[in-house]
């Protein structure tokens, strides 16, 4: 059986609910997942998963979470070569050019990290709507079907 980490960063709260989809979808599809938010987590953490999962908000003009910095900065300096990794995360379309900018920051530093790109990002803006937990349970499918290969 396949074993996923999701790690989020949230202020407003729906970076959480989008973390707590995810994980639902992959516990729903058979896979043993553990949430953790971003302070609590560590990047070596995901050595021990198949699936690595992040969902950063990103703060004011496209700045990574503070508290998300240092690991981060750790994901970029990780060997997670094997690893299949998704990056989803929620953001507000009125920052236009900066929206979801952490969502492409943190999947570049899984591309530094030589994790698999396991799906597309995604940006959800502001609150997850029933359309984009359907995009949520997609996404997580893609993560277990590139894991299996």
């Amino acid at each position: 059986m396949a074993k996923a980490l999701v790690v989020y960063a949230t202020i407003t709260g729906n970076n959480e609910d989008v973390a707590d989809i995810i994980t639902e979808s992959f516990e729903d599809q058979g896979v043993e997942v553990d949430e953790t938010e971003i302070t609590m987590a560590d990047v070596e953490d995901f050595k021990d998963v198949d699936i690595c999962v992040v969902c950063p908000y990103t703060y004011d003009e496209g700045a990574l979470p503070d508290e998300g910095l240092d690991f981060y900065d750790d994901l970029q300096e990780a060997d997670l070569t094997g690893k299949v990794y998704g990056v989803a995360g929620s953001g507000d379309t009125y920052y236009a050019d900066d929206y979801c900018k952490a969502v492409d920051l943190f999947g570049e530093a899984f591309e530094k990290a030589h994790a698999t790109k396991g799906a597309d990002n995604i940006h959800i803006n502001l609150s997850p709507d029933e359309n984009d937990i359907k995009t949520l349970d997609n996404f997580v499918a893609k993560l277990i079907k590139k894991a299996a290969k």
